[in-house]
């Protein structure tokens, strides 16, 4: 009786320690943590190799999965998801008499559904933009303009609504007409803020959406350093600060607005180091959700630069320079959580990723995957 007793107790417990080795293995939080996945769409230029709007996955770790195309049509080359993440926008740069076009598609898990297709009012459309009650603003590069549309709930561009037409010109031999470059929604607010290169300025709007009509606000423009040629801002969640990215002179610009909404220039930062005298222009700026660090990228020196944000008086302080790892990075992102940034080198056909560290804004670089004439990179939601 004894023995059988001891017998049982020896089996219960090979048995107890079996099942609890195997139920380790058998979780992965006990070994590793699963990896997250972001998904996201790239635009491009189509005049080599690329057909349209790729999608590629890329993980916590910076790897990249690529989905291949998505949507063929002609030099997607600006991307922007809708508020609810439901559908993508994309600016066809073209010109056809005079306009370009902006397609809508309702997005799915493994493909694109296209939607509709409407004329851009004015040539090359290089950007757009989209607030949460689907009105969108498209920007016309050679058109000089923006043009205003608003997206149904299901995903149908409507007719656009109204043209805001830009006048004069700069000193810069770029600067010989309105190069309408950006457009952006001022959050939490209905003024719109468009971003010329050409005349060198901010122009500013009011969405009068009793009217869907932009009117331009008492202040109406704001003039950058001579030859700067504004491309794309950023605002600082405080509400004060905008951050305006001079492509031609390689600097950010800070841009106070006080109580009363009006807008006055204040210092610039060259986002180039102080050493570099090749040639080089500024493409694209963020700001991390906290308002703590700005990154910046320029092609030529072909890097992002990383800034600290003084809180007290909005300035910025240099950290890094980061190598791009390919040529012309014309945009880039981070995903939703901000612990990846990918990078589009669009004359080297490649995509970049980065580790950020969200403590001290720094990245490392982490994996690379060829992409085609990348322009933009677009995070589903």
């Amino acid at each position: 009786m004894i023995i059988f007793n001891a017998f049982k107790i020896r089996f219960l417990l090979f048995f107890i320690v079996f099942f609890g080795i195997l139920s380790c293995n058998q979780n992965p939080s006990k070994k590793m943590q699963t990896l997250n996945a972001y998904s996201f769409y790239t635009g491009s230029y189509t005049n080599q190799q690329s057909k349209g709007i790729y999608k590629y996955t890329v993980y916590s770790d910076g790897n990249f999965e690529n989905h291949g195309l998505m949507a063929a049509c002609e030099n997607p080359s600006f991307l922007e998801v809708s508020y609810h993440g439901q559908f993508l926008l994309a600016t066809n740069e073209v010109d056809l008499e005079g306009s370009g076009v902006i397609e809508s598609y309702a997005i799915h898990a493994d493909t694109l559904k296209f939607i509709s297709r409407e004329f851009t009012a004015g040539a090359h459309p290089c950007h757009a933009s989209i607030n949460d009650n689907n009105y969108v603003l498209t920007s016309n590069y050679s058109g000089g303009n923006v043009a205003l549309y608003q997206l149904n709930t299901n995903g149908k561009l409507g007719d656009f609504l109204d043209t805001a037409n830009h006048y004069g010109s700069g000193q810069h031999p770029r600067q010989d007409a309105p190069h309408a470059h950006s457009a952006w929604f001022v959050p939490q607010s209905n003024e719109v803020i468009a971003v010329d290169l050409g005349t060198n300025e901010l122009w500013f709007y009011t969405l009068d959406t009793s009217k869907a009509k932009l009117i331009s606000t008492e202040q109406q423009k704001l003039a950058m350093e001579p030859e700067a040629g504004p491309r794309h801002l950023c605002f600082h969640p405080n509400g004060k600060w905008i951050y305006v990215l001079n492509e031609l002179n390689n600097t950010i610009c800070l841009v106070n607005r006080n109580s009363k909404g009006v807008y006055t220039r204040g210092t610039s930062v060259s986002t180039l180091p102080d050493d570099f005298t090749e040639f080089s222009k500024a493409a694209h700026i963020l700001i991390s959700n906290d308002g703590n660090f700005i990154y910046a990228s320029n092609r030529g020196h072909n890097s992002i630069a990383v800034f600290k944000v003084n809180q007290e008086s909005g300035q910025l302080d240099l950290i890094e320079h980061v190598s791009t790892k390919g040529n012309s990075p014309r945009h880039f992102a981070l995903t939703a959580d901000e612990k990846i940034m990918v990078v589009a080198n669009q004359d080297t056909d490649n995509l970049v990723s980065y580790v950020r560290n969200k403590k001290n804004g720094e990245l490392a670089f982490a994996r690379e995957i060829e992409a085609f004439s990348p322009t933009c990179v677009a995070f589903t939601k």
